[in-house]
């Protein structure tokens, strides 16, 4: 079974200048964390950074993050899915397209998307970065809910890596919103674990 408490509190990529350690990136600090991680946590990390790929998000993958037995896995697919429809009937719309077309729907019960009033409003802004920028915040605050009472278990390390790659996003796309997402991370840590020391500069 993982140290989680351990794993929480020395993450190596809570730096006060919200930026890597030199030489380090995602993958190297996912490579930390698995390290200390039991086999089957290790698969459940490495099944959530299967679902940063484009090129993954198949129905069949969807399919088995719905029915996977870690449930901030299952509701987190859950919303991913219902994201992705919604960008999908978007860009349906705008094109002119039959609004359905290419959307994902699977066999399941469709359940309720609670954030699609907030997604519909981010999707209708003008500007393509600040349509992202508002999309990447409500996924932000769901990881949040989803690790709520959460604290030293899978699902907080699972939700803390998730954050964690929208973060990464935006060091590359925009460096000042990514830091600003990094300050907030580290700040929400600093609040949750004891271990982890954090100086406002």
């Amino acid at each position: 079974m993982g140290n989680f408490e351990y794993i929480i509190s020395s993450l190596p990529f809570l730096t006060t200048d919200y930026k890597y350690a030199e030489g380090q990136g995602f993958s190297q600090v996912m490579q930390e964390i698995r390290e200390n991680l039991s086999e089957k946590d290790a698969s459940a990390l490495d099944f959530l950074l299967r679902g940063f790929q484009a090129s993954e998000l198949t129905p069949e993958f969807y399919t088995q993050a719905l029915e996977h037995p870690q449930p901030f896995i299952r509701e987190y697919f859950r919303f991913d899915l219902n994201l992705r429809n919604a960008k999908v009937r978007y860009l349906n719309q705008a094109l002119g397209r039959p609004l359905e077309t290419d959307v994902v729907t699977l066999t399941e019960e469709e359940v309720e998307f609670e954030e699609k009033t907030a997604v519909e409003t981010a999707l209708a802004l003008g500007d393509l970065l600040s349509r992202e920028k508002e999309l990447d915040e409500i996924a932000w605050a769901k990881i949040g809910a989803l690790e709520t009472f959460h604290y030293f278990d899978l699902t907080a390390v699972l939700a803390y890596v998730a954050k964690l790659h929208i973060v990464d996003r935006w060091l590359i796309l925009d460096e000042a919103k990514g830091r600003e997402l990094f300050k907030q991370l580290v700040s929400e840590v600093r609040g949750t674990f004891k271990g982890v020391e954090y100086t406002e500069k």
